[in-house]
């Protein structure tokens, strides 16, 4: 009966602790316990491996199993490991000449790893795919260094914020997504939409940041567009919500009584998602920072045009003969997430009135749309077509 007390009290002082030191806390203790990378990976590797949060819901879950796709279609996938923080799984069945890729973010590596058998990293070549969304790179991410022999970046803007981390380590291998792109046949019916409104998309993932995704501009943006004419609708797919209960407030504030922005906040299949990007007839991101974009690559790819901040990783698939890209002005990164407020730390904030300029101009003319989506898928499929990719294995001896 008397240990009930101080253990409440310990999990209450636990609590107390800034979020930022409890991380610290747990990242030294999995530290200790998790199996590093061979000093000297092997000459050459068969095939690859991609072990990653393969089920999660969220941007790093959905690259995860883009990446499965692309090395299967080019005949090198040996195999998937599912990783999650505290787990434990059985590498045993895994070929053991097999190159890994962990597609998991440096900081988060020794809590996947801390329980995982040896054999996952032994013995094999170790390639890190990480994204991160700033030019400056915080501090906790050289405990990814010890694990990894390579960093496989997305984008040119991310490579170049972890050349300083990993000197000579860092290779640029944008996602593939022309090399895995599948046709959708767009189902508005499906999702509820009507066939006679221009539909502008916006999608995120609260759990990625509301700030740096930025929701709030994308609404004032549509708003100052368009108004409350029903024949234009913004369509606010948002996962993640159930957690982040006041963010989700703060986006029902700015909606306000608006007749023409639908929210859906529900976890949605990604066949579910990918139907939504094919029935829009924009994709807005006002983000402060990308160190891809997902959701805007597969836009262009499917020629729905996009209208999105011009800075960061998507500038890795877009230009401004390809993309309505909207001018921004950079400044320090604040972030109520403890994130992103780093030491140099600076994102952009979009011009939001340019932004509705962008709107009203692709809503008004159905011609500039349908060239502006042509011209980006062209530019898309040509930035992410796998060459990358290829010359990375090749250069590995896979």
């Amino acid at each position: 009966m008397s240990k009930a007390p101080s253990l409440s009290l310990a999990h209450r002082a636990w609590r107390a602790l800034p979020a930022r030191a409890r991380r610290d806390v747990l990242q030294r203790g999995a530290m200790m316990l998790a199996t590093k990378a061979d000093a000297a990976p092997p000459a050459a590797s068969r095939g690859m491996i991609v072990a990653g949060e393969m089920a999660r819901v969220s941007g790093l879950g959905e690259a995860a199993r883009m990446m499965q796709s692309a090395l299967a279609a080019l005949a090198v996938l040996r195999g998937t490991y599912p990783l999650h923080v505290g787990g434990k799984g059985d590498p045993a069945s895994l070929p053991a000449d097999a190159a890994l890729l962990l597609h998991v973010n440096a900081p988060s590596i020794p809590l996947m790893l801390a329980r995982e058998p040896a054999g996952l990293l032994r013995g094999r070549l170790v390639i890190g795919m990480w994204n991160w969304e700033l030019p400056v790179v915080p501090a906790d991410w050289r405990v990814g260094l010890r694990f990894v022999h390579e960093i496989w970046a997305p984008s040119a803007f991310t490579a170049a914020a972890f050349e300083p981390l990993a000197p000579g380590r860092v290779r640029l291998v944008p996602y593939p997504l022309a090399l895995i792109d599948q046709p959708v046949e767009p189902d508005r019916a499906a999702l509820g939409l009507p066939d006679d409104v221009l539909v502008v998309s916006f999608v995120a993932n609260l759990g990625a940041s509301f700030m740096r995704k930025n929701p709030l501009a994308a609404i004032a943006a549509f708003r100052a567009a368009f108004g409350a004419d029903p024949g234009r609708l913004l369509m606010l797919k948002l996962a993640g919500g159930e957690a982040f209960p006041a963010d989700l407030a703060k986006i029902r504030a700015a909606m306000g009584d608006a007749p023409n922005i639908r929210l859906e906040s529900e976890t949605w299949s990604s066949d579910a998602m990918h139907n939504l990007i094919a029935c829009s007839d924009i994709v807005l991101s006002l983000h402060c920072a990308e160190g891809f974009g997902l959701v805007l690559a597969e836009a262009m790819l499917r020629g729905v045009p996009v209208v999105a901040t011009g800075w960061s990783g998507n500038m890795q698939f877009m230009d401004e003969s390809s993309a309505a890209l909207v001018p921004m002005r950079l400044e320090q990164a604040v972030d109520d997430r403890a994130i992103y407020d780093i030491a140099g730390g600076y994102w952009a904030m979009a011009d939001i009135e340019a932004a509705a300029r962008s709107l009203r101009q692709l809503a008004d003319d159905p011609a500039v749309r349908r060239a502006l989506g042509a011209r980006g898928q062209a530019f898309a499929r040509a930035a992410l077509d796998g060459a990358a990719l290829r010359a990375a294995l090749q250069r590995h001896g896979i």
